[in-house]
C-alpha cells in the first residue's frame, strides 16, 4: 500500500468516525473503527463496525472523487474522472465477506447484520444504486432499521467481544492481513493452472485485471469442478493470474 492509499485510507475513517459521532447517538450506536479479525483462511479488515439494537452495521468507506458507475451484481465497478477510468472491486461484494466473516467470528445470524457502502469525496453516482450505496444520507439510513434485534446486554456483549477478539492495530496486524490478501488470491487463482490458450475477445467489454489492470481475455477451465466454464483471465498470465467471473 502506498503512503497515499494510506492517507487517503485515515481521512475516510477520520470522516466517518466525525459523522457517527455528530449524527448517532452513542449510547445507542457503538462504534468501532478499523477492525482486523482472524478467520480461518487469515484475516479481514473492516473500515467501520457500528452495533446497535436494531442490528450490525458493517460500514466500507470509499474515499473517492469523480463519477461512478456500478451496479449490484457487477465484479466490477469504475470511476471516471478528467483524463481516465479506473476499475475498482464491487465493494458491496467485498463488504458481503465482511458481513460473513463478522458473523462467523461473533456466532451471531448474517440476517442481522447490515452491509454500508459509504462514498466519501467528491463523487456523484451515474448509474441507480441500491438504497445501502450512499454520499449522502448516511446516519439517516442507519436510522431507518428500526427493528430491535439484540437486548442491551447483547450488545455489551457483542461490543466486548469484538474488542477483545480484534487483531491489535499495529503494523504487523497491518502486513498479516496483506498476506492474508496475497494467500487468497493465490487460491483462486489456482483454478486457472491449466486452461485453454487464450482467445482474443473485440469490442470494448473486456473487464480489466484487478490485480494489474492489464485487459482481460476469456479462457476454458480444462479441468476440475469447473471444466467447460469461461472466466476472464489476465492477458498477462502466466506472469498474472489475476481472474474474474463470466
Amino acid at each position: 500500500m502506498s503512503l497515499m492509499s494510506t492517507f487517503k485510507g485515515f481521512i475516510g475513517e477520520a470522516m466517518g468516525s466525525l459523522a457517527h459521532k455528530m449524527l448517532l447517538d452513542k449510547t445507542i450506536y457503538r462504534e468501532l473503527n478499523n477492525v482486523t479479525i482472524p478467520t480461518p483462511d487469515g484475516t479481514t479488515q473492516i473500515d467501520h463496525v457500528i452495533v446497535s439494537r436494531f442490528g450490525i452495521f458493517v460500514i466500507e468507506a470509499k474515499n473517492m472523487n469523480g463519477w461512478i458507475f456500478g451496479d449490484e451484481k457487477s465484479a466490477q465497478w469504475t470511476q471516471s474522472f478528467p483524463g481516465g477510468k479506473f476499475k475498482f472491486q464491487n465493494p458491496l461484494r467485498q463488504n458481503y465477506r465482511h458481513t460473513k466473516c463478522l458473523s462467523e467470528f461473533l456466532g451471531v445470524e448474517h440476517e442481522k447484520l447490515h452491509s454500508v457502502v459509504m462514498f466519501w469525496g467528491e463523487t456523484t453516482f451515474k448509474t441507480e444504486m441500491p438504497e445501502n450505496v450512499m454520499d449522502k444520507g448516511y446516519a439517516t439510513y442507519i436510522k431507518s432499521k428500526s427493528e430491535v434485534l439484540f437486548t442491551d446486554a447483547e450488545v455489551d456483549e457483542i461490543v466486548e467481544a469484538i474488542q477483545t477478539g480484534k487483531l491489535p492495530r499495529t503494523w504487523a496486524t497491518r502486513k498479516q492481513h496483506i498476506a492474508s490478501l496475497k494467500e487468497r488470491h493465490l487460491k483462486s487463482e489456482a483454478k486457472a493452472e491449466e486452461v485453454s490458450p487464450p482467445q482474443p475477445q473485440t469490442g470494448s467489454d473486456e473487464p480489466l485485471c484487478p490485480l494489474c489492470n492489464s485487459p482481460m481475455v476469456k479462457r476454458s477451465a480444462k479441468r476440475g469442478a469447473n471444466a467447460g466454464n469461461q472466466f476472464w483471465g489476465c492477458s498477462r498470465y502466466p506472469g498474472c493470474k489475476g481472474i474474474v467471473s463470466v
